[in-house]
């Protein structure tokens, strides 16, 4: 037996603005949704994911604050340098860039760091041998 990895779920301070911001930075949609008021669960997925790996989000967490040297993350790959950079310069717009884009070695990439709602850090990355954007590198 082998498990799958199937969802990583996390507590979100506002839940409509987590929404917001996994849609418009991540391109993720709705797939199911239960519950109300503060016990309302919201699944996200990446387009053509949705039966296998979700995001859910809870209402009524806690504030997030990660310093800027501190690496803990959620990943999404993009298909090119264009697209972190993009992505970068809408999120220093919205005040919400941790990282700025930087090259690491192998297997790393071209990447930055973007504060969902809560202060979680989303990182968007190029060059990764992960995902439908990965690179054999």
């Amino acid at each position: 037996m082998t498990p799958a990895f199937t969802h990583c779920a996390m507590h979100v301070t506002d839940l409509d603005k987590s929404i917001g911001f996994y849609e418009s930075y991540c391109g993720m949609t709705i797939v199911k949704e239960h519950g109300e008021g503060d016990k309302r669960v919201v699944w996200l997925a990446s387009p053509g994911a949705e039966q296998s790996f979700v995001l859910v989000l809870l209402g009524g967490g806690p504030k997030r604050d990660q310093d800027a040297d501190d690496m803990t993350h959620y990943g999404f790959g993009v298909p090119t340098r264009a697209d972190v950079d993009r992505i970068a310069a809408q999120a220093k717009e919205d005040g919400l860039l941790h990282w700025e884009p930087r090259d690491y070695a192998p297997p790393t990439g071209y990447l930055c760091g973007v504060k969902d709602p809560t202060g979680y850090i989303v990182e968007f990355s190029y060059g990764q041998p992960l995902g439908p954007h990965g690179e054999d590198t």
